[in-house]
């Protein structure tokens, strides 16, 4: 089965921060396969813009050896690497100063083109970057500007950010992105719920026992450890990747796939989220940090070795438990967790639904275990739901639990696009469905500064836990004493 590609507009992008990491590891890897894909137009271009003085022919180079890099060899081609580093070039630029801003406008200026602006850049840098676009004249009425996360380190800085775009940039011209959304299984998550009429009857406090949403990494903080040591788990992954898929999870059907509608629902399931704060945090909470693994053949740095070697207290993994206070999930808890230097990088939604009220088996059958539609985003995207069978054979009634198992690539038979694809794209359709809209970002810090001030009035150092392992204990107590586990069943 092959999938239906639809060209874009020719469009202009500007990256700022275009000789960084995330530029060459994401987003031109990401543009390479929509242009060999044929959805990207020859008369698109993507200019780099930062403050090295880079002449573009160098600039190219660099762009073929991370495609070289990042893209794997049965997916390039020669004469499409070529035809696609063409399209690239870069203009050196300063955000604090006017210097490189006419050369910018003077490349820009003429072409009937979509235009967009990505800010690959550090936070600080967000502000100053879009008052010079609009000072400079750049902004036209159709632009749009795409932000990374993290958009603020709390709700008074995210608010101060949110600010300094909108001065420039009209709402619906702010794309603010968040990679998850753009995962081909989240989108399924979707199409599950509301294309089907299978689970959504049962998409409730009366059929569903709890959800588990896990973010687990293998590696460490690696070279971001300035950055991290400012935001922490709680900031980098569940103030945004955790709680957009609690939002997906938990959200009303909208009464149509239009970005408003969606993210209407979604603002909704925050503001509805139970308030986690001094008073309850020590119960519903858990963070931790990883220390060093020793072995004989294995050095595993831990997390303070790897920032300095000072003693940090910076969560490197964080367990909550969340409800939705409203109607549809009273009484549902939402188990999230998020880690670095666990035993496998793995990210999926579980699904577990309650237990059959009455067996009319005996106990030689075997064990019930309930129903649960497990969605995996990462690393094999695809969806599993368990479900009890009889084990094939004569003898008698025996059970076991076994997935039905649809694995995307396997089923389409196709390479399994990085999200990046899709997101950057949208961007030039103009489509915001999948990027989170500025009352959806205050929303959530909202609901994390809390936990985060209860944190740091407590005053105790995060839990330890050893690398490579699934965190501290107290995240296996904090499911445990509700009577439930995390899930770790695999085919």
């Amino acid at each position: 089965m092959s999938t239906r590609i639809i060209p874009v507009e020719p469009f202009d992008y500007v990256v700022f921060g275009g000789t960084g990491d995330l530029a060459f590891r994401k987003l031109l890897p990401a543009l390479y396969h929509r242009f060999a894909a044929g959805q990207i137009p020859r008369g698109s271009r993507i200019l780099a813009a930062s403050i090295s003085s880079l002449p573009s022919a160098a600039y190219r180079e660099r762009v073929v050896a991370s495609l070289e890099r990042f893209v794997a060899e049965t997916d390039r081609a020669d004469d499409s690497v070529a035809a696609f580093s063409e399209m690239c070039q870069h203009v050196q630029v300063d955000a604090f100063s006017d210097d490189g801003w006419a050369d910018l406008r003077q490349r820009l200026e003429g072409r009937q083109v979509v235009r967009a602006f990505y800010l690959a850049v550090a936070p600080q840098l967000v502000g100053a970057i879009c008052a010079r676009i609009g000072s400079a004249g750049l902004a036209t009425p159709e632009s749009r500007v795409v932000v990374e996360k993290p958009l603020g380190h709390d709700l008074e800085s995210a608010r101060a950010v949110n600010a300094a775009v909108g001065a420039v940039f009209d709402e619906s011209r702010v794309f603010r992105i968040d990679h998850y959304l753009g995962k081909e299984t989240v989108q399924n998550l979707m199409a599950l719920r509301f294309a089907n009429a299978l689970f959504e009857p049962l998409w409730n406090s009366a059929h569903i026992d709890h959800v588990q949403i896990t973010v687990a990494e293998s590696i460490g903080v690696g070279t971001r450890g300035p950055y991290y040591e400012k935001a922490g788990a709680l900031r980098d992954m569940v103030q945004n990747h955790l709680l957009q898929l609690l939002c997906l999870v938990a959200m009303e059907p909208p009464d149509s796939y239009e970005a408003d509608a969606v993210r209407d629902e979604k603002v909704k399931v925050l503001k509805a989220l139970r308030p986690i704060d001094e008073s309850n945090a020590d119960r519903l909470t858990v963070r931790g940090q990883y220390t060093a693994l020793r072995t004989e053949n294995t050095h595993v740095p831990s997390y303070s070795d790897e920032v300095g070697g000072h003693r940090s207290r910076t969560e490197t993994f964080v367990a909550i438990k969340a409800e939705v206070a409203n109607w549809r999930w009273a009484g549902v808890p939402f188990y999230l967790r998020t880690g670095k230097r666990m035993p496998e990088r793995v990210s999926e939604i579980v699904i577990a639904f309650k237990p059959i009220p009455h067996s009319i088996f005996s106990a030689s059958c075997g064990a019930i275990q309930s129903n649960k539609l497990v969605i995996r985003l990462q690393p094999d995207e695809g969806v599993m739901q368990w479900i009890m069978i009889k084990d094939p054979g004569p003898g008698g009634m025996r059970f076991r639990h076994v997935p039905l198992d649809m694995s995307f690539a396997e089923a389409f038979g196709v390479r399994n696009p990085d999200a990046y694809e899709r997101l950057l794209l949208d961007v030039v359709r103009g489509d915001p469905t999948l990027f989170m809209r500025r009352d959806e970002v205050e929303a959530a810090w909202r609901w994390i500064d809390p936990i985060r001030s209860a944190w740091e009035r407590d005053g105790r150092p995060p839990n330890a836990y050893t690398a490579g392992t699934w965190g501290p204990s107290r995240s296996i107590a904090l499911i445990e004493r509700d009577h439930r586990t995390w899930h770790e069943e695999t085919v």
